[in-house]
């Protein structure tokens, strides 16, 4: 049972014009009362002068949120501070000496999880909203949050345990008026939730792509042009451009925005044959980078033979002849894009066929199932669970019976309606203090 009452930063640390002291616990109202603000009427902001010790603290506006219609489920408070970092070290040494404690990172969206006022799903969601950087990702931070994920989920379950239902009540009731083979009449209810789990794997990679970045990596031979196109792409000098081949040793990584998707882009070494252990190295890390990358950009110049880059090059990816300024590039492949960054000629259609990858790539009609890396597992574990399950039907009911009950619990693991406490520490390490 909970019993300490926690206060937290929620803005910026630093100057600012409002710095917000969120409390949540048993104690707030008396803690409000010793400050002198104890007269605040629920969800209506009051101007109190905060006094502690017998000297003002700060003229501020409380909000107070009683339980359970509050954030946490607990009674809450805000404090509207003035920001200097002064003010706010002084109520903060006061509400210390009132008997209140610092919290922890997350612990706020923690104790909304434990009082039921959201799963862990949207947990995960308020964590990703606090992060997100672009249109994409607020998106699905917002539709996570509200629920979309969690509702896939309880489908997925819904669909299991009514098989789990019929396979049990052929183990408990053998003797009973029930149908013959009950059980059996689960495998059709396991055939399309078995469907239904591989296609939310093989679309797992989406969810991810937005929250945590598309992946894109120039490869090509050395003095292609991938150092020049990579400057010019995130409009920056970001990498050292020469005439001497090999500039490049490392992978130099950028962050941007395309279309309203995160990307990160990735200048990579000039692909060939080196006796140089620094440029081997490079080359190993160019190719390791493209193998993992989403979409791989061709860089070629004019006359160049294809090498080594060509053997990475996948179906969808985009060749880009580079140094157009030097003479007349002809080209009627659909994949390929000619750009000058010396004129700035074909970035724009070079951009815009980036989006249009990204918009194909990411965008869909469904929610995804998987917004982060352990849902993936929890799927995985679900799957084989069930496709065992389903196997297992022909030898037996008991057999099936232990099988999808694993799932049950593997797909109740994400949304935290079973065996959450091993798990909390992974989910709430990554939140901000304050939220």
């Amino acid at each position: 049972m909970i019993t300490e009452t926690i206060f937290a930063l929620a803005t910026p640390p630093g100057r600012g014009a409002i710095a917000i002291l969120r409390l949540s616990g048993p104690g707030v109202d008396t803690t409000l009362s010793a400050l002198g603000a104890g007269a605040s009427r629920a969800r209506m902001a009051s101007l109190r002068n905060l006094s502690h010790g017998g000297a003002i603290l700060d003229q501020a506006l409380v909000l107070r949120f009683p339980g359970p219609a509050s954030y946490t489920g607990e009674d809450c408070a805000e404090l509207h501070l003035h920001g200097g970092r002064a003010v706010v070290e002084a109520v903060a040494e006061a509400l210390t000496e009132l008997g209140l404690r610092p919290a922890e990172p997350g612990e706020f969206t923690r104790r909304a999880f434990e009082h039921g006022r959201m799963d862990l799903a949207q947990a995960e969601a308020v964590a990703d909203l606090i992060d997100a950087e672009t249109a994409s990702q607020r998106s699905q931070a917002l539709g996570q949050l509200d629920g979309a994920l969690s509702r896939t989920y309880a489908r997925f379950r819904t669909d299991l345990l009514k098989a789990l239902a019929l396979v049990e009540a052929e183990i408990d009731f053998p003797d009973e008026d029930v149908p013959d083979n009950l059980a059996r009449m689960a495998g059709p209810v396991l055939d399309s939730l078995i469907a239904d789990l591989r296609q939310a794997l093989a679309d797992a990679a989406r969810g991810e792509r937005v929250r945590s970045g598309y992946r894109i990596v120039l490869i090509g031979e050395t003095n292609a042009g991938k150092s020049s196109l990579f400057n010019a792409l995130v409009a920056r000098e970001a990498a050292i451009v020469t005439p001497v081949a090999g500039t490049t040793r490392d992978v130099l990584d950028a962050e941007l925005i395309i279309g309203g998707y995160a990307v990160t882009l990735s200048d990579t070494a000039g692909l060939r044959l080196s006796e140089d252990v620094v440029e081997v190295e490079g080359v190993r890390r160019a190719r390791a980078r493209a193998e993992a990358a989403e979409l791989r950009l061709w860089v070629r110049a004019p006359g160049d033979i294809p090498g080594q880059a060509a053997t990475l090059i996948r179906p969808g990816d985009l060749t880009v002849l580079t140094k157009a300024d030097l003479g007349p590039v002809v080209t009627d492949d659909a994949d390929t894009v000619v750009v000058s960054t010396a004129t700035g000629t074909g970035l724009a259609a070079l951009h815009d066929r980036i989006a249009a990858r990204l918009m194909a790539d990411l965008a869909g009609t469904d929610f995804p199932a998987v917004t982060r890396e352990r849902h993936r597992r929890r799927l995985v574990e679900a799957l084989a669970a069930v496709e065992a399950g389903r196997a297992a039907l022909d030898h037996g009911p008991e057999m099936a019976g232990d099988d999808l009950r694993r799932a049950a619990t593997a797909l109740g693991r994400v949304t935290g309606a079973i065996g959450v406490e091993d798990i909390l520490g992974e989910v709430f390490s990554t939140f901000c203090i304050g939220k």
